[in-house]
């Protein structure tokens, strides 16, 4: 190994990027989530996603513009500590870290849920436990060898909601009397707000559950080629992506079948699936069930590489042991990967303990921990744009309508917290100030056993 942190390899090309921030958008949230929101808010899902896809895409500018200026491992992590102030750097970086460790638990726990679709009788811990290996071993390998393998499971997802949004018009253009398919599904059934507009706002936070992963473009940038040209243009993408992916794909879904007739049965079924399978489409819904297994690995592979980038950012400034600088001749950072699979190997235990628990248990936590991290980015843009102000630099690609977006995102991530607390997950909430004392206390101690 080496201990030479600019170890880290310019490997990602331009496809690459491109790939893994459309990976990191689309997973466990969009397929298999959605069906909670759907039976709450009814086809008023669609609107759910334009506004969380807002949001997330005035996030995706405050970090943009940052990380275009300076393309760095351990991404908003290094803003937080280098214009905030030390502290903020810390509170950042470990808590994204622990996001990701959740987001991957997330998704691999989703992966038992669709292997179980196929062959109920396997334990979902089984399924877990093979995929934790087989992800583990890529990222151990060099970031070209994730890049590639992250370009082509996302490229067999992207394929395969575009083949089914074409595949879902198709049926609603040659839908004859008999079918269910018709663009009227949207709203002949007790409108387009069944339950009004509360079914909707009150599905706001977890609905942005399914936006989590989106900032991965910023922890690539340190491996990025070119990252001014390729990090923009895979930033300014994600608008077009949300309106696909998400806007797009359940507005066709929901034509299809009215969204009152799905038999989703709470968390354990994803619409997608379940939508084809009820028009009686079976070839559909098996090929669905597998482009959804690559899309969960696909994400789960994203958050394992998100991981260990930050774990060795964090070494880097001195928040994290000196050992996790350490990377082999590949220019991967092989302690930091181990330490995140071994936190990530919890989720087989969860699975074989509380199988049935496992996921929706982990999807509340992680909206927590995800609130927290895009209100650390837009904070830690109205520093930075303070300083730049001072230093009268202009940067290269500006975030959009900057302060009044910051402060747009920061009282959408309010509401969201407000959401939880009225929706019975006030431990979710709580968790967030405790993490916050609990992280301020493990920085003083490890401030104090420098300083000695």
């Amino acid at each position: 190994m080496n201990n030479d942190s600019s170890q880290l390899q310019r490997g990602l090309k331009n496809r690459h990027i491109q790939l893994i921030a459309m990976g990191g958008a689309i997973g466990t949230g969009l397929f298999l989530g959605s069906a909670q929101i759907i039976q709450s808010a009814g086809p008023s899902i669609i609107l759910g996603y334009a506004i969380g896809g807002l949001i997330v895409f005035l996030i995706m500018r405050h970090l943009g513009e940052m990380i275009v200026e300076e393309p760095v491992a351990g991404s908003f992590s290094h803003f937080a500590y280098k214009y905030w102030g030390k502290f903020p750097g810390f509170i950042t970086g470990w808590n994204y870290w622990v996001l990701y460790i959740l987001v991957a638990m997330t998704e691999l726990t989703a992966v038992g849920k669709y292997i179980n679709y196929w062959w109920p009788q396997i334990p979902a811990w089984q399924s877990v436990l093979f995929f934790f290996v087989v992800i583990t071993a890529v990222n151990l390998t060099n970031v070209k060898f994730y890049g590639e393998s992250e370009f082509w499971l996302a490229i067999i997802k992207v394929t395969a909601v575009v083949a089914m949004i074409l595949f879902g018009l198709f049926l609603l253009f040659t839908a004859d009397a008999n079918s269910t398919a018709s663009f009227s599904n949207l709203w002949s059934h007790g409108g387009f707000f069944p339950h009004g507009f509360d079914g909707l706002f009150y599905m706001l936070a977890f609905l942005m559950f399914a936006f989590g992963g989106i900032e991965l473009i910023g922890m690539a940038a340190a491996e990025a080629k070119d990252p001014k040209t390729t990090i923009p243009k895979a930033i300014n993408q994600v608008v077009i992506r949300i309106l696909v992916f998400y806007v797009g794909s359940l507005a066709i879904l929901l034509s299809l079948v009215p969204w009152n007739q799905l038999d989703l049965g709470g968390l354990d079924k994803s619409p997608f699936v379940m939508i084809f399978s009820q028009m009686g489409i079976g070839w559909a819904a098996h090929l669905l069930n597998f482009i959804i297994l690559t899309a969960a690995l696909s994400v789960y592979n994203s958050g394992m590489y998100a991981n260990s980038r930050m774990v060795f950012g964090l070494a880097q400034q001195g928040n994290a042991p000196k050992v996790f600088t350490k990377t082999n001749k590949q220019g991967v950072p092989v302690p930091a990967v181990l330490l995140s699979a071994f936190l990530i190997f919890g989720c087989v235990l969860l699975n074989y303990f509380v199988p049935e628990d496992a996921l929706g248990h982990l999807m509340y936590v992680v909206v927590g921990a995800l609130v927290l991290n895009w209100a650390m980015i837009s904070l830690t843009h109205l520093k930075y744009r303070s300083h730049i102000k001072k230093a009268q630099i202009k940067t290269s690609y500006p975030a959009l309508w900057s302060p009044f977006s910051n402060y747009l995102v920061l009282g959408f991530i309010a509401v969201v917290l407000y959401i939880m607390w009225q929706q019975g997950f006030k431990e979710s909430v709580l968790m967030i100030p405790i993490w916050i004392v609990f992280m301020f206390i493990f920085y003083k101690f490890l401030n104090r056993k420098t300083e000695n």
